[in-house]
């Protein structure tokens, strides 16, 4: 074999060789939904999102890293097994701003967003961000009261833990986006610390029950004495324009009166004292008499009986 004839066979190795990796490691395929960083000597070139068939410079120049553009979930403070909590971690252990010990865990949807930061910022981006979501969790499980974590300060809670390990995330920029955070289950310790705080809870409730049945009764008579009190105000108002009215109808009579006085006084006298005695004396027969004893005045009464009796007389005289 000749010098010639191993030079070639070298070059046709390497050729063959480059050919092969060409063939396996040349091409990558992309999923609807995938993401690939196309990776050149360590080092992101690309990102590809389209779907499809793609082609690379054969490994060792370039890798493909493969990644969802999914929703991904990370459970922290619990294992899950059919969709149901079996057993809270150390994670979930915690204490309350009013120093109350309880199990809290939580479920967050993240996504990757930057595969080169993804890739590169941090060896393990997913145990940084379980680290960070359970800093977070504590920090605002520690500023909260029991109560609170139990009852209907939840959404919250998970309101202020999402702004937390955004803006946490955003200080380590490993290129992943946080879409959602739901607490799933917040315990008390043990079955007894859980009952007492049942009773607590139902005291509580009763205590606001009786409260807002107390204020009830005390609006019903405000109400009541409210209206008491219009219907008063609008009587004595009525009363008040009724004497008003009364007061301007003697007043009128009284002028009336008096201008009759004035053009002649002594027969105007006459009638009042006449007018008054008739008041003051409904019933009886008043008869008017001079200084000298002597009737001027028949009574008026009885001169309408003996008219009364005249008639009659004449009717009896005839029949005789």
């Amino acid at each position: 074999m000749t010098v010639k004839q191993i030079i070639v066979g070298f070059v046709s190795t390497i050729a063959a060789a480059i050919l092969v990796l060409f063939l396996v490691t040349g091409w990558y395929i992309v999923d609807e939904s995938e993401q690939a960083a196309v990776i050149t000597f360590g080092k992101v070139e690309d990102t590809v999102t389209e779907p499809g068939l793609n082609f690379k410079l054969p490994w060792p120049i370039q890798k493909v890293e493969i990644l969802s553009r999914g929703t991904y979930n990370l459970q922290v403070g619990y294992e899950e097994d059919g969709g149901e909590v079996i057993e809270f971690t150390d994670e979930a252990k915690m204490i309350t701003g009013d120093e109350n010990i309880l199990f809290a865990d939580l479920a967050v949807q993240w996504r990757i967003t930057d595969p080169e930061k993804y890739l590169f910022s941090t060896k393990e981006p997913e145990d940084l961000l379980y680290n960070a979501t359970s800093a977070s969790l504590r920090g605002v499980i520690g500023s909260s009261t029991v109560d609170e974590a139990l009852t209907d300060q939840r959404p919250e809670i998970e309101a202020e833990v999402f702004d937390n390990l955004v803006d946490l995330l955003e200080i380590y920029d490993i290129g992943i986006s946080i879409q959602d955070v739901r607490l799933q289950d917040v315990e008390l310790p043990t079955e007894e610390v859980r009952r007492a705080f049942t009773e607590v809870t139902d005291a509580r409730e009763e205590r606001l029950t009786r409260i807002n049945q107390a204020e009830r009764y005390r609006n019903q008579e405000v109400n009541e004495a409210q209206g008491e009190i219009d219907a008063i105000i609008s009587r004595a108002e009525g009363t008040k324009t009724e004497r008003i009215e009364t007061a301007r109808g003697d007043v009128a009579k009284f002028n009336a009166l008096y201008n009759e006085y004035i053009v002649n006084p002594e027969v105007t006298r006459q009638r009042l004292i006449l007018e008054t005695l008739d008041q003051v004396l409904p019933d009886t027969e008043i008869y008017i008499m001079d200084g000298n004893d002597t009737v001027n005045y028949l009574p008026i009464r009885p001169l309408e009986r003996q008219q009364q009796q005249a008639p009659a007389a004449e009717g009896g005289t005839n029949n005789e």
